[in-house]
């Protein structure tokens, strides 16, 4: 899903305008970022929590040259999924990897046709 996608959707649910969508997915990408970038943590209850976390410096090498190269500390942007959010998740994931069932007539494992229960 793309931007594109998410801020459609919110316009659909919500029944806005696209603009009128845009500018509320917008405040909340631009809230998550501030709030990142001044060292708060974000949770949103059910879905993960958004924080940063520190990169040590590190000695990296340049693949193409194979020299040594200096990597400064950084912070980096970390998100974490909610227990609820893997349950979700991992619910979906199994449903999917179930065989789906046959549509009505179509032949069974033993090439009758399937028939549901009257």
């Amino acid at each position: 899903m793309t931007k594109a996608d998410l801020i459609e959707e919110v316009s659909r649910v919500v029944e806005m305008t696209r603009k009128e969508s845009e500018v509320i997915v917008e405040a909340i990408f631009d809230s998550i970022v501030r709030s990142l970038r001044s060292g708060d943590k974000i949770e949103i209850r059910g879905f993960g929590s958004f924080r940063t976390r520190q990169r040590q410096p590190r000695i990296g090498r340049n693949p193409k040259t194979g020299a040594r190269v200096e990597v400064p500390a950084k912070k980096i942007p970390y998100f974490k999924p909610s227990k609820e959010l893997k349950d979700v998740v991992n619910a979906s994931a199994v449903a999917v990897s179930v065989e789906p069932p046959q549509p009505v007539g179509a032949p069974g494992p033993d090439g009758t046709p399937q028939v549901p229960n009257s």
